[in-house]
């Protein structure tokens, strides 16, 4: 009880701290991305894609296409024989996946990665990714039941001299016609194994790329059982979903989760002074965390699968996973309330526990930085040993974990006690430019910093009284690390006598201009950018 009444009490006395209103934003805006220099803003609505000046708040390029709702932006500096312009990744409600630059502060069109061919083998693009300065992409598309992914390398040199091109006076005349841009190349595309029926004595065999190893391969040994287990797991999702009536079918499409990721000599050194050598990935139902390397010799089989250099098998199904900002540590929540930390170095677990107390499955995982401000939570655990996580689960329970080699882990449930369903937290993301702190928010539109190493909540974000954060179920919002600021859209309410129709804007909140939030930012003003994380 007394427990409970301080943390009511901690909750009350958190300050709030109000955004200020930045910039009126289109309609139906449903996404908003950063650039790592923090200069830009991208955002994508329904109708293309605009680009704010973060200096001055003025819209400086704008892309447009009628029926076309932008669902997802990504974006980032490309710096060319010191020349920069920005590489923008979106894809839209139907799936399709287009590469745009921001040049001369006009947007142009790149190339589309998924051009229909035939309209019925027309693939969707359910999510792209591109590595931070531009260099290569991942792109998970599917085609009638099946799904890929597929890794992109990215002609910037040949795109920066179509550009320039673009802006000479001698094209002037062109400008109406669509000057395409140098074409990708795919430098992999790799498929979940599976399992057919054949004439096998055991009635089955296993397709693709596995037929590639030897019996004697421990990795075939796993990714063998790994295709039956996932089987296992689509046949249940099929019948889970009859049972609630909705149409599935018999193909289930398989999601999956991917993360570049840097060579180990890289460790110790900062993660921006290497490009990444490899891809880690798992597929939905699956128990393997894989990794393929992104350079290797040509397989003499001509249309060979991609078969995974490293498996990292797991007791449970992976529900979730996230990297350390070195790429050296891989954090994946499994089923059965367990989470294991591998060491990519070393090539074996860290930690492998299961967290107490747990009702629901895991939603997210995170690592969070942090320094030794505290003891009595790390005692005699080093920086670099250690490592701190936090776990977000269906429930809304958050548990923070800290655990290291030859550490015991520790694991502490930082909120026990929701007052109501609405305030379960829907986003949970570490703030790399501060140090032990999460960003939150709930269901309700309720936003603010948790303090994870002593638990307590730090102060409380809201906008104007005359909005509200009604997309909290999917926030719409942007962390800027080198300009250690948040962004996030707010929708104007709606009174009895308003209008009906209702107005975005963007907001804004400079951690670095409040004494509150000052003693978490870290000594360092370049901070690395987290390498791609799940969901």
């Amino acid at each position: 009880m007394e427990e409970l009444c301080k943390e009511r009490t901690s909750t009350v006395n958190s300050p709030t701290l109000e955004l200020s209103a930045m910039a009126q934003l289109p309609e139906n805006t449903h996404c908003v991305v950063c650039s790592e220099d923090g200069c830009y803003l991208c955002v994508g609505h329904s109708h293309g894609l605009m680009v704010f000046s973060t200096s001055s708040s003025d819209a400086v390029a704008e892309w447009k296409q009628d029926r076309l709702d932008i669902c997802s932006v990504q974006m980032t500096a490309v710096a060319v024989a010191e020349r920069t312009y920005y590489l923008l990744g979106a894809v839209d409600d139907m799936g399709v996946a287009r590469l745009f630059a921001l040049y001369s502060e006009a947007i142009h069109l790149l190339c589309v990665l998924n051009i229909m061919e035939e309209i019925n083998k027309r693939s969707i693009c359910l999510s792209l990714d591109i590595l931070e300065g531009g260099q290569c992409g991942a792109a998970l598309f599917s085609c009638q039941g099946t799904s890929w992914l597929e890794i992109f390398h990215f002609p910037l040199e040949s795109w920066q001299k179509d550009l320039e091109m673009r802006q000479s006076p001698k094209q002037e005349s062109l400008e109406n016609m669509k000057v395409k841009g140098s074409p990708v190349s795919s430098l992999m595309k790799i498929q979940p194994l599976k399992m057919n029926e054949g004439p096998s004595t055991e009635g089955k065999h296993l397709d693709g790329p596995l037929d590639q190893l030897q019996p004697c391969d421990l990795s075939a040994h796993w990714l063998a059982l790994d295709v039956i287990r996932s089987s296992s797991y689509q046949q249940e999702t099929l019948s889970h979903s009859s049972a609630q009536g909705t149409k599935e079918t018999s193909k289930s499409t398989r999601c999956c989760t991917q993360h570049f990721l840097l060579s180990c000599s890289h460790f110790t050194v900062d993660c921006k002074s290497g490009l990444p050598v490899a891809i880690g990935l798992w597929w939905s139902g699956s128990h393997n965390f894989l990794q393929y390397l992104l350079q290797k010799a040509p397989n003499k089989k001509q249309n060979a699968e991609p078969m995974p250099d490293v498996v990292w098998p797991n007791q449970y199904p992976i529900l979730c996973s996230a990297v350390s900002t070195c790429t050296r540590y891989v954090a994946l929540g499994l089923g059965e309330a367990s989470v294991c930390v591998w060491d990519r170095k070393l090539g074996a677990p860290v930690s492998i526990l299961v967290v107490p107390d747990v009702s629901s499955a895991f939603f997210g995982i995170q690592f969070v930085d942090h320094c030794q401000k505290t003891a009595d939570f790390f005692q005699s655990m080093s920086a670099q040993d250690s490592v701190l996580l936090t776990v977000l689960c269906k429930s809304g329970a958050i548990h923070t974990i800290s655990t290291g080699r030859g550490i015991k882990p520790r694991t502490v449930q930082l909120d026990k006690r929701l007052k109501h369903s609405r305030d379960i937290p829907v986003t949970m993301t570490s703030v790399p430019f501060l140090e032990g702190l999460i960003f939150v928010v709930q269901m309700t539109g309720k936003m603010f910093l948790q303090d994870v190493i002593n638990r307590k909540m730090v102060c409380v974000m809201t906008p104007p009284p005359t909005h509200a954060i009604t997309t909290s179920c999917n926030p719409v919002y942007a962390l800027s690390n080198k300009q250690q600021t948040l962004f996030i859209r707010g929708d104007q309410r709606i009174t009895g006598s308003g209008s009906s129709e209702s107005r975005s804007h963007l907001f804004v909140l400079r951690f670095g201009e409040n004494d509150i939030i000052k003693q978490y930012i870290g000594s360092s003003t370049d901070f690395p950018t987290e390498c791609l994380s799940s969901q």
